[in-house]
């Protein structure tokens, strides 16, 4: 069962603040070619659903990155903030920002196929690929 619960949390500088109230600690990487580019890795996050406040908001620059989500990143030391669903607003939050972390479980990787041969999580996670997650989110 995920766990639900209210999270703080702050970009590098500490120019923007966050408070997530209904978090999952279900934490999960995703290895498409945007995420990669954008942070030369995965993008590691935690599913934070909709109620998501910032403070600093005059700090956040949001990149439109596709037709359907953008990112959000500290336009002061440039921490990677959330990848959100411009339909839902549902906010995919960088793992990193969060001041506690203890609880929190690597559970799903997505994009697997589109992972590059460099590197590896020894972690037994729930591996999903692209066509997967387009079959998933695409409209029915």
């Amino acid at each position: 069962m995920t766990k639900v619960t209210s999270r703080t949390g702050s970009c590098l500088c500490g120019s923007v603040r966050i408070t997530v109230n209904n978090s999952s600690n279900k934490v999960g990487a995703c290895h498409c070619g945007m995420c990669r580019r954008w942070g030369s890795g995965p993008f590691m996050e935690i599913d934070c659903g909709t109620e998501v406040s910032f403070e600093g908001e005059d700090d956040i620059t949001v990149y439109d990155s596709s037709s359907w989500a953008e990112r959000g990143f500290c336009r002061k030391c440039g921490s990677h903030l959330f990848y959100r669903l411009k339909e839902t607003k549902q906010h995919m939050v960088s793992v990193g920002l969060f001041d506690d972390q203890e609880d929190f479980v690597f559970e799903t990787q997505v994009f697997i196929d589109r992972k590059p041969p460099f590197y590896s999580f020894s972690n037994k996670t729930n591996d999903l690929t692209e066509a997967e997650i387009f079959e998933m989110y695409s409209p029915k």
